[in-house]
């Protein structure tokens, strides 16, 4: 009797054992994590043209004369500390 009850345990787990798991499998195509080139979806009607050599000019211009006074202001606080630290050290007269 206690043969007949060992083979039907071991029956009932040897078809548990038996089941594969799907195995999944990964595809690296080289790109980083970072790269999202190809999330988005093409864009509709005519390609976007590319700025003209004037249009490239105009931003130089315009960020050149935004950022100049902010130059100048900061060459001014370093030649007011240059001079602070001179006079500070006697050497300035």
């Amino acid at each position: 009797m206690s043969k007949k009850t060992k083979d039907s345990a071991d029956q009932k787990k040897a078809p548990a054992e038996k089941k594969k798991k799907e195995k999944i499998i990964y595809i690296d195509d080289g790109s980083t994590v970072a790269d999202m080139t190809n999330t988005r979806k093409p864009e509709k009607g005519p390609p976007r043209r590319k700025s003209t050599m004037r249009e490239k000019w105009r931003t130089y211009i315009s960020v050149v004369k935004r950022l100049t006074p902010l130059m100048l202001c900061t060459l001014l606080a370093f030649t007011i500390i240059f001079l602070f630290l001179l006079l500070i050290s006697g050497r300035l007269f």
